[in-house]
């Protein structure tokens, strides 16, 4: 089980569960076609994105394989919500979660998605005690997966043309890290 201590503080953001009061700022990127396009839903309307953020507000911890906890990510400096990232616990058994983030463009090239998910990868490892975390993402997404390579992640695998994605055929590029290894790097 997994009951984060919030906020969680990084030097640059602050990481804390969705409330109904996102949902101004949770549109302004959720509904950008440009977020969407590596996503496996297409920009949301309004009514999508409310109904997006009511399941978030329920997601602020891990209870059981296959929970999903949903984090907003806010500039400390400013109280702007930039980010929205998800922790995934995929198997109790093998002690397996994943990781993903999307954030607004405004905001990318800084180093916040990194910063943030560094903190998703202590969150798994060291107070969900798995044994390893991974992350997908379409193999044209280079921005995610330099954000992968720079949290110490490696490529584990290039599913080429593994499904299609949004009408053609895309391929998948995995990450993986271990529980020993992000010990080595913490």
């Amino acid at each position: 089980m997994l009951n984060p201590s919030y906020p969680i503080e990084t030097p640059r953001l602050l990481l804390r569960p969705f409330t109904m009061d996102d949902l101004d700022e949770l549109h302004s990127f959720h509904s950008r076609p440009d977020v969407a396009r590596y996503l496996y839903w297409e920009a949301r309307t309004r009514d999508e994105t409310r109904t997006a953020l009511e399941a978030k507000t329920r997601q602020a911890a891990l209870s059981e394989e296959n929970d999903t906890l949903s984090i907003a990510v806010e500039l400390r400096e400013t109280g702007a919500l930039i980010g929205d990232l998800y922790l995934f616990w995929r198997s109790r058994e093998h002690r397996q979660g994943e990781i993903g983030f999307a954030f607004h463009p405004a905001h990318h090239g800084r180093g916040y998605a990194t910063e943030a998910s560094g903190e998703l990868l202590r969150l798994g490892f060291a107070d969900l005690g798995l044994h390893r975390i991974y992350a997908r993402c379409d193999s044209r997404n280079t921005a995610s997966s330099r954000v992968m390579e720079r949290l110490g992640m490696r490529r584990e695998a290039h599913l080429v043309e593994n499904e299609i994605f949004k009408g053609e055929w895309s391929d998948e590029l995995v990450y993986g890290m271990l529980r020993r290894e992000w010990t080595a790097t913490a």
